[in-house]
C-alpha cells in the first residue's frame, strides 16, 4: 500500500511538471507572437498550421 502513495506522488508531481512546463512553453510562444493564444476552434486551427503556413484544413482541400 505504501508503495501506491509513493506511485501516486510520484505521479502526482510528474504532472504538476507538465503543467508547469506547457505553461511556461505558452507563455513563450505568446510573447514570440504578441498576443494571447487563442482558446479552443481557434488554438487548434494556430497550433495546426505547419512550417508551411497552411493550416489542416487547407491542405484537405488540395
Amino acid at each position: 500500500m505504501e508503495d501506491e502513495r509513493k506511485s501516486s506522488k510520484a505521479g502526482e508531481r510528474a504532472a504538476e511538471g507538465l503543467r508547469k512546463a506547457a505553461s511556461n512553453e505558452e507563455a513563450k510562444n505568446e510573447s514570440k507572437t504578441g498576443h494571447d493564444l487563442a482558446k479552443g476552434v481557434d488554438r487548434f486551427e494556430e497550433r495546426s498550421k505547419s512550417s508551411d503556413g497552411k493550416s489542416a484544413v487547407e491542405k484537405q482541400k488540395t
